[in-house]
């Protein structure tokens, strides 16, 4: 079989009803995964006959018997069965050569779906066997439309961009803990539009005070707006010591990024699209915004900082990591607040000569 490019292919032949006969679910987000899995369930299996014809177990559960048992049992009084596995990764080797052997003259009425843990390397054997399908973790510039997307398409509701940009900014990357505040803002909005207010009022952040805010004052080197903002921003979802000095570290390396290259000689209107390729290639790097927002501001404070200034920063930041590290610490506000002055010019450390 041919593999799928990506879900959109899926959810074409989900709603056509023109299911394959065995997919695998692979790579980094879990989340995606669930979701998509549920969608593929929902649409393939009969409610009325669901107890019948659905089983889903984990690899490590089973053996070459009961899996060979499962995938050979027809439907009852319905068109197909749906068989899912989990951490298919953890087959028995006699479990594995069962699933092998059956994959090579699947069942027309059966639905096998095989889903890989985010932890597992992708198996080329089930890549080529199936419709495989690969849910890479979302980065920071496609996480703005799976907000929207999820907004109009399951939710029935609209959200404007700003909305979307503060959501970000309070809740981060994590797409279940965006799917939670967005089902929080559909039912105070009473599915009206989501708007910057709703947004505010349901996850308790203003504009102006976002870890987006606060890592645009730090590029600033703006001490007294950062350290004003600090309290807040920790108060925020999915924010914490931890994630703040990641963010600030991948804001320090491009900022160091842009002003190096603005020394060799870059025009400054080509440092976006350049640091746009950098996130590219560096993976699932946490920005704490939107890559638009996050290349913007490195891109202009390119400009503010110097190469020793970015060393300094640098040095604090390992510091802070490896303070982090320690129990004895007082609170993660003194441990960031030490670090924002460190980063913002006004520590009084020197640098070794």
């Amino acid at each position: 079989m041919s593999p799928l490019a990506d879900s959109k292919v899926l959810r074409a032949s989900i709603k056509e009803r023109a299911f394959a006969p065995a997919y695998y679910f692979h790579g980094e987000d879990d989340y995606l995964k669930d979701e998509e899995l549920k969608r593929l369930v929902d649409a393939a299996v009969d409610p009325a006959t669901r107890d019948f014809n659905f089983e889903a177990l984990r690899g490590a559960e089973l053996d070459a018997e009961t899996l060979g048992s499962m995938v050979s049992t027809p439907p009852m009084m319905a068109d197909r069965r749906v068989v899912v596995i989990r951490d298919v990764s953890a087959l028995k080797k006699d479990a594995r050569t069962m699933l092998d052997k059956y994959l090579k003259h699947p069942a027309p009425d059966l639905l096998l779906v095989l889903v890989g843990p985010a932890s597992a390397k992708t198996d080329a054997g089930l890549v080529k066997a199936t419709m495989a399908i690969d849910y890479p973790s979302l980065t920071g510039a496609r996480i703005p439309k799976w907000i929207s997307y999820y907004v109009e398409h399951d939710l029935g509701a609209t959200i404007t961009p700003g909305a979307v940009t503060l959501l970000q900014e309070a809740a981060g990357t994590d797409l279940g803990q965006l799917r939670i505040e967005l089902d929080k803002c559909v039912s105070f909005t009473g599915g009206g539009p989501i708007n910057e207010a709703a947004v505010s009022a349901v996850v308790g952040v203003r504009a102006g005070e976002t870890m987006g805010d606060f890592l645009d004052a730090i590029a600033r080197r703006d001490a007294l707006s950062a350290l004003a903002m600090l309290p807040v921003v920790l108060q925020q979802p999915k924010a914490s010591a931890v994630t703040t000095v990641m963010a600030l570290t991948a804001q320090t390396l491009a900022i160091g990024w842009a002003q190096a290259a603005r020394e060799r000689g870059t025009h400054p209107a080509k440092l976006n699209g350049d640091l746009f390729n950098l996130l590219k290639e560096s993976g699932s790097v946490y920005t704490g915004r939107s890559w638009g927002e996050f290349v913007a501001t490195c891109a202009r404070a390119s400009d503010v900082w110097t190469a020793a200034a970015i060393d300094d920063a640098l040095e604090a930041l390992l510091d802070a990591d490896a303070c982090l590290k320690d129990t004895r610490l007082s609170s993660d506000e003194q441990l960031l607040s030490t670090l924002v002055l460190s980063l913002c010019g006004v520590s009084t450390r020197r640098r070794a000569a």
